[in-house]
């Protein structure tokens, strides 16, 4: 099953289990946060340019621990590419930021 979220840009993004199961298998510590992560794409604390089109969506985890969701949007739809956590802020903050 598909999950989904909407963007702060109004598009619906999906989340299908293949790359859920890609984002579990190589970040064990988001087992257990598909909806932190969905809420992310919906209610990010800001967005950053990713690569090639991408955007990154992040939310604090914890004090000094971010999650990122990196997702593509189109002009009806978009998808998520992958999603960690981190602790390096400092590369995240040197990308344009988007939004807000």
């Amino acid at each position: 099953m598909t999950a989904t979220a909407t963007s702060v840009n109004g598009i619906k993004i999906r989340l299908p289990e293949e790359r859920w199961h890609h984002i579990i298998q190589r970040h064990a510590d988001l087992a257990n946060q598909q909806a932190l992560l969905l809420q992310t794409i919906s209610a990010p604390i800001r967005i950053v340019q990713g690569n090639e089109g991408a955007l990154m969506a992040i939310r604090e985890l914890k004090p000094r621990k971010w999650l990122v969701v990196i997702y593509k949007e189109g002009n009806t739809d978009g998808f998520v590419v992958t999603a960690f956590s981190t602790r390096k802020i400092n590369s995240l903050n040197r990308r344009q930021q988007i939004w807000p």
